[in-house]
C-alpha cells in the first residue's frame, strides 16, 4: 500500500498570520490563529493515524509491571522477603505521556521510510527516549548556548513535536518548510498556551510559574506577550516588592538590578515600570500545585495593595491551568510521606521537572529519599548515586540499612512502571546479598 504524499497538496497558512525565520527570531504573529489554521493544514497532525490500539498493546507489552501490578492488587503495599514496599497511590506514565509515545511509534509505522526527527526527548525518561531511538528515530541536537541545529531536518523529513510542546518559532519555521509534523503536545500544556493568550488580548502580562529554560516554558512563552517567568516564592516576593516599591519585604532593588535579575526570563522590551501594572497568572504543567496557588495569591494580594480591592479585576486575571495529572501524582506524594518508613525512591528522569517535585516533597518531610532515573545507579554492592532536589548528584555508600525494612516508591509522570520494576528487583538483589552475609545464630 502507498504512503501519503509529505507534500503534495499542503495547504499554506494565510498570510496575515505567518511568519519567518529560524527559533531565535522574534516573531509578532497572532498565535491562537497559528494554532487553528496549522490543523487544518496537510503537513500537520495532533491525532494519530489510526493505530492507536495496536500501539497501546505494544507499549503494555515493553512498559507494564508485574511488581506494580502485585503492588496495586494488594492496596499498594506488599512484602519481598526483608522490604516491604508502599507504592503511591498515583504514580507513573499520565494520559498525556502515554499519547505521546503512542503517537511518536503511530508516526514510525506510518512513515517507515522517511528520516524522523524530535525537537526534543519525546518525554523525559531515559528509557523511553533510547526506545525511539532504537526505532530509527533521531532527536535534534541542542548546540551549547541552548539553541537547536535545525539545518539537519530536510524537506522530506517527519518530525515530532514533544510531549512538553514546541515554540511558535520551531512549529512555524517547520510549516515553512512544508515538513510534515506530528504533534504529541499535551493538551494540558495547550490549556496554559490558550490562558497566555487570554492575558496577551487583555493586554496583560503573563507571570509564568516555571523555569526560563525548561522545554515547555519556552514554548508558554513563545505564545505569550510581554511575561516574566518565576521560578519560586523568592522570586514572586522580589518581583511584588517591586511592584510595591519596597514595602512588601524589601527584597527587591533597582530598575536594573530587577532587570539584571530577570535577564533571561523577560520578554524582549521588558520594563518592570510599565510592565507590573496588569498581572495574570499561568505555570509551567509540572510545577508544585500549591506554590502556584501562593504564586497567585501573592500577585492578587499585590494588585488589590496597590490599585485597591474593587479594581483589583483590572489588574489581576486568573485561570487554573494547574495539570490533574501532576496535582494527583503531587497529592499521592503528599499522603505517602505521613507513612513511617525507613527511605523512599523517587524514580524518574533526573532532567524531570515533576519529578524533582516529588523529590521535594519528601526532602521537606525529612525522608531519606534517592532519585534514580535507572537501575543502573544502584550498585554494586550497597550504593546509589542518586539526585538531589536542588541538583546535586550523589553517592551514597550503605543506603539500606540491615533487616527488614519499609520502602516508599513513586515515580514521575514520564516514568514506565517498568523501571520502577527493574529498580525495585536492583533492591530486592542487594537485599538478599545481605541477608545471606549475616551470621547464622
Amino acid at each position: 500500500m502507498s504512503r501519503p504524499s509529505l507534500t503534495a497538496g499542503a495547504k499554506r497558512l494565510p498570510a496575515g498570520i505567518r511568519c519567518h525565520g529560524g527559533e531565535e527570531s522574534e516573531v509578532a504573529v497572532d498565535g491562537r490563529a497559528f494554532r487553528r489554521a496549522l490543523n487544518k493544514s496537510d503537513n500537520y497532525n495532533r491525532s494519530g493515524f489510526g493505530y492507536k490500539k495496536e500501539m497501546l498493546e505494544r507499549m503494555e507489552q515493553e512498559y507494564t509491571s508485574d511488581v506494580v501490578k502485585t503492588l496495586r492488587e494488594n492496596n499498594n503495599e506488599y512484602t519481598w522477603g526483608d522490604v516491604t514496599v508502599m507504592l503511591a497511590e498515583s504514580l507513573g506514565f499520565c494520559w498525556g505521556v502515554e499519547r505521546a509515545v503512542q503517537m511518536a511509534y503511530e508516526a514510525r509505522k506510518q512513515f517507515p521510510d522517511q528520516k524522523i526527527w524530535v525537537t526534543n526527548e519525546i518525554i523525559h525518561n531515559p528509557t523511553v527516549n533510547d526506545k525511539m531511538e532504537s526505532m530509527g528515530m533521531s532527536f535534534i541536537e541542542t548546540r551549547g548556548d541552548g539553541s537547536k541545529d535545525f539545518s539537519v531536518v530536510a524537506d522530506d523529513n517527519v518530525v515530532v513535536l514533544p510531549a512538553f510542546g514546541a515554540s511558535l518559532q520551531e512549529v512555524t519555521m517547520f510549516h515553512d518548510k512544508n515538513v510534515q509534523m506530528v504533534d504529541t503536545t499535551c493538551p494540558w500544556v495547550s490549556k496554559v498556551w490558550d490562558t497566555v493568550d487570554k492575558h496577551k488580548r487583555g493586554q496583560f502580562t503573563s507571570v509564568i510559574h516555571g523555569k526560563y529554560a525548561h522545554e515547555e516554558t519556552v514554548a508558554t512563552a513563545s505564545y505569550a506577550g510581554t511575561y516574566i517567568v518565576v521560578k519560586d516564592m523568592k522570586e514572586a516576593h522580589y518581583v511584588c516588592d517591586y511592584i510595591l516599591g519596597g514595602k512588601l519585604d524589601g527584597s527587591s532593588g533597582t530598575r536594573e538590578e530587577f532587570l539584571q535579575k530577570f535577564a533571561k526570563a523577560v520578554s524582549k522590551g521588558f520594563d518592570p515600570d510599565r510592565d507590573l501594572e496588569k498581572l495574570g497568572i499561568a505555570n509551567q504543567t509540572t510545577m508544585l500545585k500549591g506554590e502556584t496557588e501562593m504564586i497567585g495569591k501573592l500577585l492578587e494580594r499585590t494588585m488589590m495593595q496597590k490599585f485597591g480591592a474593587t479594581s483589583v479585576n483590572e489588574h489581576f486575571m486568573s485561570f487554573n491551568t494547574i495539570c490533574d495529572a501532576t496535582q494527583e501524582r503531587q497529592d499521592a506524594m503528599y499522603a505517602l510521606v505521613e507513612r513511617p518508613m525507613d527511605l523512599m525512591l523517587v524514580v524518574g528522569g533526573l532532567n524531570s521537572s515533576n519529578t524533582s517535585h516529588l523529590q521535594e516533597i519528601a526532602e521537606h518531610k525529612g525522608i531519606a529519599s534517592y532519585w534514580v532515573d535507572e537501575p543502573t545507579r544502584i550498585g554494586p554492592g550497597n550504593r546509589i548515586m542518586h539526585k538531589l532536589y536542588y541538583g546535586e548528584l550523589k553517592e551514597t555508600e550503605g543506603f539500606l540499612p540491615p533487616g527488614p525494612i519499609r520502602i516508599g516508591v513513586t515515580s514521575g509522570a514520564s516514568t514506565p512502571d517498568k523501571v520502577v520494576e527493574d529498580v525495585l528487583n536492583a533492591i530486592f538483589a542487594i537485599k538478599k546479598d545481605m541477608a545471606a552475609l549475616q551470621p547464622v545464630a
